[in-house]
């Protein structure tokens, strides 16, 4: 199911859009790769980025679109840099806490979502009313990286949530991939995930 996402760090010059979406499982390589990245393995790291750092531009340029925010290059990069260096903080303790239940490209996409989302909204206070950056949405619901209790809160939904939900926190769609996919406009998207995040947020609070 991985032989996607095993060509990823050799063709960031190619599109590289869904190769990750439907990957659910650890590759061995992957593994490996998480393995000696964990004991500084001599040059881990830095194939630890080649191999990923498509799929962080992705979420980095995904995210700012489907908050209608325009980024420049720098920005970008400045983005994807958060990223890798909250992957190292506190001797790689994000990649430490990866349980191994879904496919590394899968944990990689929350976290960079997470990371991207948070320094957008930092960027927008900043700013200010009369500053470059657009407003945007409030932070992303904190995301429940434990993929069956995901599983068990997606049964209070209604079959249309959960499919929204399912792609936008574990699959890493945007908002234009997920209204393509289910036929919805773009604008109705966040409603949608609004309403599934209550639901689900009572689910964990009283299940």
């Amino acid at each position: 199911m991985c032989a996607g996402l095993s060509s990823l760090g050799e063709s960031l010059s190619q599109p590289i859009r869904h190769q990750w979406n439907f990957l659910v499982s650890l590759s061995g390589f992957d593994r490996q790769l998480l393995e000696r990245c964990l004991e500084s393995a001599p040059g881990a790291w830095q194939d630890f980025v080649d191999r990923f750092l498509g799929l962080v531009v992705h979420v980095a340029n995904q995210t700012a679109k489907s908050r209608g925010i325009r980024i420049d290059d720098s920005t970008r990069d400045d983005l994807v840099a958060d990223v890798f260096l909250a992957l190292i903080a506190n001797d790689y303790s994000v990649l430490r806490r990866f349980r191994r239940n879904c496919s590394l490209a899968t944990y990689l996409t929350v976290v960079s979502r997470r990371v991207v989302v948070r320094k957008l909204i930092k960027m927008a206070r900043a700013a200010g009313p009369a500053g470059a950056v657009e407003p945007i949405q409030d932070a992303l619901p904190a995301r429940i990286e434990n993929r069956e209790e995901v599983q068990r809160l997606l049964t209070r939904l209604d079959p249309r949530e959960a499919n929204v939900v399912r792609m936008y926190h574990l699959e890493g769609k945007s908002y234009e991939e997920i209204g393509r996919a289910v036929g919805l406009s773009v604008n109705s998207i966040g409603p949608v995930l609004s309403r599934a995040r209550d639901k689900m947020r009572n689910g964990a609070d009283h299940g």
